[in-house]
């Protein structure tokens, strides 16, 4: 049977600008109830939200970290946790698809089927017959309340006698939801803990970490994809860095809608809009935010020609260098993303303290980026540096 035509990186940027509206009228929900709202959901998933790196067998679109970049971006501008939601489900769906095909085609099986998860092995696994079983606890998984599965990564024994991290998907009717996000920032990712208690896992579902750092995939279907010929770190990177460019922007606009008719109190300034300070600082956030979004696109666009390479047989190997640089430019267009957002918000006058004035969840959305132990600037400086003094990276995360 034939795969369906995949829409065209301008159409999927175009279903997510139609979005926008929807986006800011649920915000102040998201953030109130510490979660998306049903609709907004359901809206993300009628523009394609959720299938960026589906596998195409599945009705997904394979899109490139290009266009994802740009996707998750123009979300972002209606509200920076749906956006953050639609990227991690990018990054777990990807994931699932590097397990066994017979693991995706269960979990799959199911169309509109959602993912959620995170790196951290906050798990142990102990030897079952036929498989391992699970206990643990694992924080910051966005998107939970909506997903069907979870990507987790654990620690389990390893054939040398000692332990090494697995990665495995859980379906959430088999784990337990704490509630416990109740954050100053991405208030609307629902990013709560899941629980495993005595959770069996068959072994086809088992993938080891080092294997997936390693480029070693477990997946036949896929191996001829450019999506999935990319190493794990990088193409997280990617899809992880439009949320942050894109409330840069939001950050802008939100600005400029409010300036006509504002004054700077206790000043000459009749209109904000004559001062020669609120030039200096629209100027300043403006070149911020295209610099983000130049390090946001040549990071995407690193990835989509490595793997391109990789399918064409013309080498596609990724440098230690070219590692560590993903990581780099996820880490600079994050803070030049919170600059911006900062400029922005301070120029925007002692009202935007207001919840109802969208500037100030924006600030804080950009201010939780950045603290993500992944996208903090200052570690993916130090490792970039690091490599570039000839030094080994002191970290398995590239």
């Amino acid at each position: 049977m034939a795969l369906a035509q995949a829409p065209s990186r301008t159409e999927l940027v175009r279903n997510a600008a139609s979005l926008t509206p929807l986006l800011k009228s649920h915000a102040s929900w998201h953030e109130q109830n510490r979660r998306l709202h049903d609709e907004t959901v359901e809206a993300l998933a009628d523009a394609g939200a959720f299938r960026l790196r589906l596998p195409a067998r599945y009705g997904g679109y394979e899109a490139d970290a290009r266009t994802a970049v740009d996707v998750i971006a123009e979300l972002a501008r209606g509200d920076g946790s749906a956006a953050w939601v639609a990227g991690v489900n990018a990054i777990t769906t990807w994931m699932a698809g590097l397990l066994p095909d017979e693991v995706q085609d269960e979990v799959f099986a199911e169309p509109g089927t959602r993912l959620c998860g995170t790196l951290s092995p906050t798990g142990m696994c102990v030897p079952a017959d036929g498989g391992v079983v699970l206990n643990g606890k694992w924080g910051f998984i966005s998107g939970a309340h909506h997903a069907r599965w979870q990507v987790i990564v654990a620690m389990a024994p390893a054939p040398d006698g000692g332990f090494w991290p697995i990665m495995t998907v859980v379906p959430m009717t088999e784990l337990t939801i704490v509630d416990d996000w109740d954050t100053s920032g991405l208030r609307g990712t629902g990013s709560v803990s899941t629980v495993a208690e005595n959770v069996f896992v068959p072994q086809a579902r088992i993938l080891p970490l080092p294997l997936v750092l390693a480029e070693q995939y477990a997946s036949a279907a896929n191996a001829n994809s450019a999506v999935f010929r990319a190493p794990l770190l990088p193409t997280a990177s990617a899809l992880s860095v439009g949320t942050a460019v894109g409330l840069a922007a939001a950050a802008r606009e939100e600005f400029f809608e409010r300036l006509p008719g504002r004054k700077i109190t206790y000043t000459g300034y009749e209109n904000q809009h004559e001062a020669p300070l609120t030039h200096l600082q629209v100027a300043e956030a403006t070149m911020l935010i295209d610099e983000a979004r130049f390090h946001a696109h040549r990071l995407a666009d690193l990835v989509d020609a490595k793997g391109a390479q990789a399918i064409e047989g013309a080498g596609g190997a990724w440098s230690p260098e070219e590692r560590v640089r993903a990581r780099a430019d996820m880490g600079r267009a994050c803070r030049l993303s919170k600059d911006a957002g900062d400029v922005l918000g301070q120029a925007s006058g002692g009202s935007s303290i207001y919840s109802d004035v969208p500037i100030q969840r924006i600030t804080r959305d950009l201010n939780a980026i950045v603290m993500h132990a992944l996208m903090h600037p200052d570690t993916n400086d130090e490792l970039y540096g690091r490599v570039l003094c000839g030094l080994e990276p002191d970290t398995l995360y590239i």
